[in-house]
């Protein structure tokens, strides 16, 4: 399990327009890397939703912020363009993300184990290493959390 200090895993993914995003690209900017269980469902648009509407007091404060799911870049692109979403969504089709970040997990869902994304956002430094992860995250009032601590 990684922890606050580690060295942020590497990303390779494609985004909602299907093109191929490098986490490295990023090095030397915060990155608020936040990853959700499934596009447009009421959590993960809530989550979404309120980093949008915060959207410019994190680029004031230098972060970018990038969401991440198990979706097809197809969903993500219609996810982004129903809620008008100014951040990247990047397709995890294979969970290797999530699964480098430890957040592929057995869940417990209507009695049933499952294995799925639990919630969680890891804010990463300018040099790649994780400052700060929230684990276990509620959607609601979160963006805000992660804001406020910023």
């Amino acid at each position: 399990m990684l922890k606050e200090g580690d060295k942020a895993p590497d990303i390779q993914l494609r985004n909602d327009a299907g093109e191929p995003f490098h986490l490295a690209d990023l090095k030397g900017k915060r990155v608020v890397l936040y990853f959700y269980p499934k596009a447009d469902t009421p959590g993960c648009t809530t989550e979404a939703c309120e980093f949008r509407d915060d959207i410019a007091a994190f680029r004031k404060k230098g972060a970018v912020v990038i969401g991440i799911s198990p979706d097809k870049p197809t969903a993500q692109a219609k996810f982004k363009d129903k809620y008008q979403l100014p951040f990247p969504l990047l397709a995890d089709e294979d969970k290797a993300a999530a699964q480098a970040y430890g957040v592929w997990k057995e869940k417990n869902m209507y009695g049933k184990k499952v294995m799925g994304i639990e919630r969680t956002t890891f804010v990463i430094g300018p040099d790649g290493k994780i400052e700060k992860i929230y684990a276990k995250v509620k959607a609601q009032g979160h963006a805000a959390a992660v804001l406020s601590a910023l």
